[in-house]
């Protein structure tokens, strides 16, 4: 008899970022190889974050290497467990991603055990003791399995994976990956990892799309569109306002290229003469080191910024900027006098030292708080975000009297219409487009216009689902 048995499956397993905005792993299996798209950490509902204690569904040292499309901890946190755990090979990602992640990682262990620390002396944790998901010596051992790999160029990923890393003009590094699958029928995956937007005043626009079989794509912001014009206003008349008034502002930015977005802002609010010249702080160590990295792109030839932003640093510095480097003077920030500005992580006000000046800021109506991204559901961000009265942190609950405004369009996520532009740049239709990485209302906003504007096969896949390819 013939043997009529098909050919074994390239399977695509989705282990994060789906019904959520955060933990994006991507499972690609076959008979020869495995690798990971992604591997990072749940933020924001409880619910969500007791998963980045849960072991995955497959062995550590299973896939035979993890491709990494930027820094932001939702896509690169889990890394340090995950080697602790036993991965041994390579991580493949930009020479821009793998500085960053030197940056993240590291500092996100060390929080870790911090918030462990003080949730131990101050005992309000449930656990006895806490402990943290990975210590910052976890990190440091994960940077060593980084293999830097330039844009635009094909590298081994495992046997018969091919990976192709491609500008997203989300952060300084950040790539769309294109993962190409030999076998009885080649295979082309696109994921979009974060996609960034074309307006991004330092970074090169997203690359469209090649040609492919299948899109992963993300949908942080596929309900709604970017109004720039009315996020500036709100920006600039928000600042003019609380320094007016004396008061200080507190921007909690993600220390990865919102710093810079902020500072960009600042200095171009303050050369106009919108608002007077004011001390502009950023109290953030990784902060700081982030923008180090972004001045030396700014200056270095051949790197993703903009033609019209090479060689000129000096737009990332507003005048009066100090860097805070140590606790003692974070600390000394609470005796500032306005009109100032505090720029500080962690952007979703998840932790870090901006837990600290929101503490201490938030009961004086005199001063302001300006979100400037996306805010999960089940942060301190979101909370603010939605009107609460009051926030709990470090282990208590702190009054909100101080303004709190929105800036949505300082994001550095595409929006749906840029998604679905990016997605049209694409030389021909897809077979599949899987929808990911935002919240449910979001996801499902994105795949309907998807239909409709294209006519292309979209899902919205679920948690731990898995498809066939090809």
């Amino acid at each position: 008899m013939p043997d009529t048995k098909r050919p074994a499956a390239c399977t695509l397993r989705f282990l994060g970022a789906a019904g959520t905005v955060t933990g994006s792993r991507f499972l690609i299996k076959t008979p020869a190889c495995t690798t990971m798209i992604d591997c990072g950490l749940f933020q924001g509902l409880k619910e969500l974050r007791l998963r980045n204690w849960q072991p995955l569904p497959l062995a550590p040292n299973e896939p035979g290497s993890v491709i990494l499309t930027h820094a932001h901890l939702d896509h690169s946190g889990y890394l340090p467990a995950l080697c602790r755990d036993g991965f041994r090979g390579r991580i493949l990602a930009t020479h821009g991603t793998q500085a960053l992640c030197g940056i993240v990682l590291p500092d996100s262990g060390h929080l870790q055990e911090e918030e462990a620390e003080y949730a131990n002396r101050a005992g309000y944790s449930r656990h006895s003791p806490a402990l943290p998901l990975y210590t910052e010596e976890d990190a440091r051992q994960s940077l060593t399995r980084f293999a830097p790999v330039p844009f635009s160029t094909p590298i081994e990923a495992g046997a018969g994976f091919r990976a192709t890393f491609r500008h997203a003009g989300h952060i300084l590094g950040a790539a769309t990956v294109l993962l190409e699958i030999d076998g009885e029928h080649e295979r082309r995956i696109l994921f979009s990892g974060d996609l960034g937007r074309p307006s991004h005043p330092l970074l090169l626009p997203p690359e469209a799309p090649p040609a492919c079989d299948a899109i992963v794509v993300e949908s942080t912001y596929g309900d709604r569109i970017h109004d720039d014009a009315l996020s500036i206003h709100l920006f600039d008349e928000a600042i003019a306002r609380t320094a007016a008034r004396g008061g200080i502002v507190i921007v909690p930015a993600f220390a990865v290229d919102r710093t810079e977005i902020i500072l960009f802002h600042l200095r171009r609010l303050i050369q106009q003469g919108t608002v007077p010249t004011m001390p502009v702080y950023v109290d953030s160590p990784m902060a700081l080191a982030a923008l180090r990295l972004y001045k030396d792109a700014i200056v270095r030839p051949g790197s993703e910024i903009r033609p019209e932003a090479r060689g000129k640093p000096e737009l990332l510095d507003p005048g009066r900027l100090t860097e805070v480097k140590t606790v003692d003077e974070s600390i000394a920030l609470n005796d500032l006098r306005g009109p100032a500005v505090i720029v500080s992580a962690s952007g979703m006000a998840t932790g870090g030292r901006v837990l600290h000046h929101l503490a201490h800021r938030l009961p004086d109506e005199k001063n302001t708080v300006i979100l400037v991204g996306y805010q999960a559901e089940g942060t301190r961000g979101r909370s603010l975000l939605d009107g609460a009265k009051s926030v709990k942190m470090l282990g208590r609950y702190v009054p909100v009297r101080a303004e709190v405004v929105n800036v949505p369009a300082f994001s550095v996520h595409a929006d749906r219409a840029e998604i679905i532009t990016w997605l049209r740049g694409a030389p021909s239709p897809p077979k599949e487009v899987y929808v990911v990485h935002g919240d449910p209302a979001a996801a499902e906003s994105l795949r309907a216009e998807i239909w409709k504007q294209l006519g292309w096969n979209v899902v919205v896949p679920r948690h731990l689902e898995q498809v066939r390819l090809g």
